[in-house]
């Protein structure tokens, strides 16, 4: 009996050191550094539904408005009028949109954007690596990029189409109207 206890209060307790194991480890040698603000933008490629490239880099010079959604998330269905209202305001004001799909089928985001009227770019991050790079957690999370390439502002949870008109101005490039 007293031999039965010992081994599990030895399992136990080795369960427990793998566990505080494993915590330190994390803590010391994975990176759990955040996008923030005042930072260069992590660059990125990515598709479309329709196989044509996106490159971050390739918008230097105009604001981006940079929105991680999914199809099923509620809150980005609804920004997503408001986001098309201000991208036909702020298109020819050097202000960009590009919408990052995370991690769904080519189908789901066409299908999505016929029903919804996108009139802006939808690229797709099959594999998360650039909802990783920028450290996005909720849904809908947006990022405002200056002409610079520099994170001025990231915001995350819905919108209303007000902030956006704010924000897409907020990150327009000098001297356009």
């Amino acid at each position: 009996m007293k031999k039965k206890r010992f081994y599990i209060r030895t399992g136990i307790l080795l369960v427990l050191l793998a566990a505080l194991g494993y915590t330190l480890y994390s803590a010391v040698f994975q990176n759990t550094e955040s996008v923030a603000v005042g930072e260069k933008a992590p660059i990125f490629s990515l598709e479309d539904v329709d196989g044509n490239r996106l490159k971050l880099d390739e918008l230097k010079g105009k604001g981006v408005f940079l929105n991680f959604w999914g199809t099923w998330c509620e809150p980005c269905k609804r920004e997503f009028p408001y986001m098309a209202n201000q991208y036909k305001v702020f298109k020819d004001k050097g202000v960009e949109i590009v919408a990052v799909n995370v991690g769904e089928s080519n189908l789901a985001v066409r299908n999505f954007m016929k029903d919804h009227g996108v009139n802006f770019p939808v690229v797709l991050d099959k594999d998360r690596q650039v909802l990783n790079a920028y450290d996005v957690t909720p849904l809908p999370t947006t990022f405002l990029i200056n002409p610079d390439g520099e994170i001025v502002k990231v915001v995350t949870g819905e919108m209303t189409e007000r902030m956006i008109h704010d924000y897409m101005n907020m990150i327009k490039p000098e001297g356009s109207s």
